[in-house]
């Protein structure tokens, strides 16, 4: 039952990254069937066998936020229906308890990595169509119609997930499989033509030099060679117009434009001081707004001031603390697998400032993929012992007791 739950978790995570290629109406299909499929399974598993696994602390804080998403809405009265990003916080929290549950062993887990990249390789590949077909036609490019914004992002995180796995995985093929997603990864997002995009990637690559402490001389070749590629293709491929606008960037940060976005964030900021404790509740940002600019459109673009704005402090110290668990787990990681979940979680924390993005499949992806890293290496590092079996004074073990050598009588026998 849990390989057949496995099975469609594998394909949700699979699918994350192109979930935007094919949908109905405000309905990402693929990926809500086989969620609904996974954590079905997952829970019939643990019913039937009675067994769950002890919960890391970024499960814990994120129930306690789901549970705080729930009181504010009851708290501010918000009526027999309730808003469909709360449902979305409950989904989100059950992927995340399904994730920790069935990524039990290493091999399940680099199974659930090796699924993301697959499937930032089909976004990606869905890109480059886009671009051969309407050059022409379009400024930017993104699989599926998606926003380039937050492709971009999620291309970004592929990135440190395909280096670690082309560092640690002892098949040649999936070596170059995952090698050859950095480059790719580098066109693509030129081809968004976004500017945060641009810098996280640019933070998510910091993984190849921070992990390159084991690297062979041949290996180091490799990764500055793909890496190289990447840039020439970059530079040979991106339309002249969106390098006109990536170099827009360090201009709008000195600006404090940031695309727009400036004048969200502090209203957001301002709004917040009139509800600082509870907030506006869920989907309740732009209602919060509204006072201030006059409009009603617009979400926050930024993570932590729509869950400041939207729970109040105290549901943005709940949500926080999800990442401070993590953080403090990859603390007590080995060398390599703590500069690769350190440069992973930098990268998804960077993602999250231009984007409203509280409420994403990949950020609740990579909390507990990380939390179940730690798990796995920490328990293999706390192994204990074989205990040896109690010897008596005087004795030799049985199990330690060297055979006569050649020509040589045991004590008590006559020689031959």
């Amino acid at each position: 039952m849990t390989t057949l739950a496995f099975a469609a978790l594998w394909i949700f995570v699979f699918s994350v990254p192109w979930e935007r290629i094919f949908v109905l109406p405000g309905v990402s299909i693929i990926p809500l069937f086989t969620g609904a499929a996974a954590i079905g399974l997952a829970g019939f598993s643990a019913l039937v066998t009675g067994r769950i696994r002890r919960w890391h602390p970024v499960l814990v804080a994120a129930l306690l936020y789901v549970g705080w998403t729930a009181c504010v809405l009851m708290l501010g009265g918000a009526g027999p229906r309730l808003p469909s990003k709360f449902w979305t916080w409950t989904q989100l929290f059950l992927m995340m308890w399904m994730i920790w549950e069935l990524a039990a062993t290493e091999k399940r887990h680099r199974g659930l990595l090796m699924a993301y990249v697959l499937g930032a390789y089909v976004a990606a590949f869905d890109t480059l169509l886009i671009f051969r077909r309407q050059a022409g036609a379009l400024r930017r490019f993104a699989a599926g119609g998606a926003d380039p914004n937050d492709l971009a992002m999620i291309l970004a995180l592929g990135v440190p997930m395909a280096w670690y796995l082309a560092l640690t995985t002892r098949r040649p093929l999936v070596r170059w499989i995952c090698r050859a997603y950095l480059p790719l990864c580098v066109v693509c997002v030129g081809l968004t033509g976004s500017r945060g995009g641009m810098v996280v990637t640019t933070l998510a690559l910091l993984v190849v030099p921070f992990t390159m402490t084991k690297l062979s001389a041949g290996r180091l070749a490799t990764a500055i060679v793909m890496l190289g590629i990447g840039g020439v293709l970059a530079v040979v491929y991106t339309p002249e117009t969106l390098i006109q606008r990536l170099s827009t960037t360090g201009s709008e940060l000195e600006g404090g434009r940031i695309g727009g976005r400036g004048k969200l964030w502090v209203a957001g900021l301002e709004a917040f001081t009139r509800h600082p404790i509870i907030g506006y509740g869920t989907g309740g940002y732009k209602q919060a707004i509204f006072p201030i600019l006059g409009d009603a459109t617009q979400v926050a673009h930024n993570s932590y001031i729509s869950v400041l704005v939207e729970q109040g402090s105290v549901g943005f110290i709940l949500y926080m603390s999800m990442f401070g668990a993590v953080y403090l787990s990859v603390l007590r990681l080995p060398l390599v697998e703590r500069r690769f979940a350190f440069v992973l979680m930098v990268t998804l924390g960077v993602a999250m400032l231009p984007l409203t993005w509280e409420d994403r499949r990949a950020v609740w992806f990579v909390l507990p993929t990380v939390a179940a890293l730690t798990r796995l290496r920490l328990a293999g590092m706390g192994a204990v012992p074989t205990r040896q079996p109690a010897v008596m004074p005087g004795r030799v073990p049985v199990a330690t007791r060297q055979p006569p050598a050649a020509g040589r009588a045991e004590p008590g026998q006559a020689g031959v």
